[in-house]
This record gives C-alpha cells, sequence and structure tokens, in this order.
C-alpha cells in the first residue's frame, strides 16, 4: 500500500513535520522527485533540522528512506545533510538508499542555471540556481548521468564529455564562472555518495510493497510548482503532483491509496510568479512575521496572502487528495477578521477556474470575510477545544473543496497536530 503526501500551494506547507508526524506508521518514506532546492524543516529534540534531499523518515529508526528516480541529486548537499542528521546521533547510512535511475547534478549544470537566470533580466523565474532546471533538461535531453554511472569505470570519461557539452553551450552565452573549486567538492562527495546503497529503486520498492510494507511517498515544493499544471513558467522542472509518484519511484498507480495533501491555513509564494491573493500591505508583512516566513533552503522572505480556494481546488482535483492537512493555522490567532479567496474576477468575469497563463490575465481575486478567532490555539490538543470561529473557517473550506481537514498543525511541535473527524 502506498499513500502520498504532498503540499497544494507553492511549496514551504510544512510537509517535512507532517511526514515526520505520519513516518512511524509507514515502513518506507521515499522522495519522487525535486531536488536540493526543497527544505523539510523538522524539530529534532526542540532542534531544528531543514532536509533537502533526504527523505523526513530519517529520524525513525526502523524506517526505510529511499530517494528515488524521479529527484535530481547533489552530492555536496546530501554530504553536508548526513553530516547535520548525524550531529543527532542518526546512522544514516543504516537505512538511505538511492536509486541507481537518480540523475546527478554536476558542477557546470550549477553554471546554467545562474546563466540561464541572468539572461531574462527583469522575466527571471525566481531560481535557487541550484542547477535543478539544468539537470531535469539533461534528463529530458539524453544527456544526464545517473548515480548508478558511478559505479561504471568510465564515469570520468562521461563526466568530460558531458562537461565540454555544458561549457560550449555556457560560452555561447557569453557566461564564464571559474568553477574548479566545485568540481574538486563534487568530485569528493561523489567519493562520498559511492559508499551508500546504490539500489535498483523501481525492483527495491516493488519488492517491499509485495511483502506487505507500507509506503508514505513524499513529495518536495508543491501542486501549483508543477511543470505541467502550475503556474508556467513560474514553476519548477519536475512534475510535483501525485501522478509524479509512478514516474519518480516506478510505482504502478493501482497501489495508490490515500492522497494527503498539505496546505497552509493562508498561503505564501517564494520567487516570481502569479499569485492572486498576496497582500502588499501590512496584513501581509504581519503575517509573514508571526510565521517566520523565510525560505527554508534560500532564506528569502516569502510574499504572503490569504489562503486561495480557486488554487486549492485545482489542486485537489489534479492530485485525487482524499485528505488535507492545515498547517500554521496558529499564525492567524490575533487577526480579528480573516478573508478567503471564492472566486477569480477576469476581466470584469467571476471564474472559479485556474485560467491557463495566470501572469498574462488581470486577476482580482473575490474574497469572503470570516471573524478570526482571535486567541491562541498553540496549547489545544484536541478539536473540541478549537474555537468556534476557527471551526466555522474550516467548515467552509471543507464544504468548498469537496475534501475535509483531517489534521489541523497549531505550532512547529510534533505534538501540536490536532486530529478533525
Amino acid at each position: 500500500m502506498v499513500d502520498v503526501l504532498l503540499g497544494l500551494q507553492w511549496g514551504d506547507e510544512g510537509k517535512g513535520k507532517i511526514v515526520d508526524f505520519f513516518a512511524p506508521g509507514y515502513d518506507i518514506i521515499a522522495r519522487f522527485q525535486g531536488g536540493p532546492n526543497a527544505g523539510h524543516t523538522l524539530y529534532v529534540n526542540d532542534k531544528k533540522i531543514v532536509l533537502h534531499q533526504i527523505p523526513s523518515g530519517i529520524f525513525h529508526e526502523n524506517t526505510i528512506n529511499l530517494i528515488g528516480n524521479g529527484v535530481v541529486l547533489d552530492a555536496v548537499t546530501l554530504r553536508k545533510e548526513c553530516d547535520s542528521v548525524a550531529a543527532f546521533g542518526v546512522d544514516y547510512r543504516k537505512n538511505l538508499y538511492i536509486s541507481e535511475r537518480t540523475h546527478l547534478i554536476v558542477p557546470t549544470h550549477r553554471a546554467l542555471d545562474k546563466a540561464s537566470e541572468l539572461s531574462k533580466g527583469n522575466e527571471k523565474i525566481g531560481s535557487t540556481l541550484k542547477g535543478i532546471g539544468p539537470a531535469y533538461m539533461d534528463k529530458t535531453g539524453r544527456n544526464g548521468l545517473r548515480v548508478g554511472d558511478l559505479l561504471d569505470k568510465n564515469f570520468t570519461s562521461q563526466y568530460i564529455k558531458l562537461r565540454l557539452k555544458h561549457q560550449r553551450l555556457l560560452d555561447s552565452m557569453n557566461f564564464h564562472e571559474d568553477i574548479t573549486a566545485w568540481e574538486e567538492e563534487f568530485f569528493e562527495a561523489l567519493e562520498f555518495l559511492r559508499g551508500f546503497k546504490i539500489v535498483n529503486g523501481e525492483y527495491f520498492i516493488n519488492d517491499k510493497i509485495s511483502k506487505g510494507m507500507n509506503v508514505l511517498a513524499e513529495g518536495a515544493q508543491g501542486s501549483m510548482l508543477d511543470v505541467d499544471f502550475g503556474t508556467f513558467p513560474f514553476v519548477t522542472s519536475s512534475n510535483t503532483i501525485s501522478a509524479g509518484v509512478c514516474t519518480g519511484l516506478g510505482i504502478a498507480p493501482q497501489k495508490i491509496k490515500d492522497v494527503i495533501g498539505v496546505t497552509k491555513a493562508y498561503c505564501t509564494r517564494v520567487g516570481s510568479g502569479p499569485f492572486p491573493t498576496e497582500l502588499h500591505d501590512d496584513t501581509g508583512e504581519l503575517i509573514r512575521k508571526i510565521g517566520s516566513e523565510f525560505g527554508a533552503t534560500t532564506g528569502r522572505p516569502r510574499r504572503c496572502g490569504w489562503i486561495d480556494l480557486v488554487a486549492l481546488n485545482f489542486a485537489c482535483m489534479v492530485n485525487g487528495v482524499t485528505k488535507l492537512v492545515m498547517t500554521k493555522a496558529d499564525v492567524l490567532d490575533s487577526f480579528n477578521e480573516l478573508s478567503v479567496c471564492t472566486s477569480y474576477n477576469v476581466n470584469g468575469k467571476s471564474s472559479k477556474e485556474v485560467p491557463f497563463q495566470m501572469n498574462r490575465l488581470p486577476i482580482v481575486p473575490e474574497l469572503k470575510q470570516f471573524p478570526g478567532w482571535n486567541s491562541d490555539i498553540t496549547a489545544i490538543r484536541s478539536e473540541d477545544s478549537l474555537p468556534v470561529a476557527m471551526k466555522e473557517y474550516i467548515r467552509f473550506i471543507n464544504e468548498y473543496l469537496g475534501v475535509s481537514v483531517a489534521y489541523i498543525s497549531n505550532g512547529p511541535g510534533r505534538e501540536q497536530l490536532i486530529a478533525v473527524k
């Protein structure tokens, strides 16, 4: 049996904590897409740690963690992550596996990412410049290097061939940067990577499933950043929706049971791109301040706004979401009034559909107001104790989406998660 847990907005929904909470109920936690631009924040023994590529089940001793073939892997970042995990006394080599089909991010991918973003001028995508986009481009262009290639005696010559191809492209873009230090660090990290359990991921995970093991597939970023269904071109380079589990792990669709969608009680976005409910006022700044809305990987301030049910309904539809988890509900504790986007006004017409090209249209969010609960909910541990105004807020969202909120996160701690009937 396979369940999927993923973000329904533009990422940063707090998925790391939720995966960590659910992890004890699964035998395997598997990452199926994305790269080191994703940051899943966990609190272990009241200490903060951010995971970028390692699945969030790594702190559970008996849980197998698999980095799937849909991921593009930065060996340098992985090594640093492993050092951070080891500082908590975790033997990461014991239960961390890597699919041999996982593509590698090489130093020239980072250079290409930087060159591409600079060439866009004022139309920048907002890339984290980690080399993720170029790595996926090499994957679809059939040029990339994969983790399994590390075990081939001809790996170095394969790398040189790819590097020369990249260098010609960089020269054509008139971009010149010394990557010697990056390469030294890269090859040191590759030696580190060779010491891991490199497996045929699709046979590995399907064998475990056939033996009755339960899998939680962990997504990175958010559904509105999906390369096909997100706010193109301001998207990531992979399929962040539940369909990506099949191609990113080699799992058949009929093996997927629940799709658990994670949404904040409001909305945020990092980087460029359409964001209909964004607040450019003191309210938006207050949400950012109370919610500590700064990127886990980049530190960039997140853009903040009210919850967008048009986009959320779209995400639930394309993912087949069966249950919701609402995070950061406590951030709204001190607001007297809350707003919810129920439709878009596009050129004078009201619509509940996400348009083809959001950045080309003058979208005005149509908002419905709700009274805030204006009380501290961080110590609440049961649904019955939730404020009436909050229950009404949740009820409306459930009815609009046709999917119910099953858990509410009211703080960063593991114990701050309220089950909702």
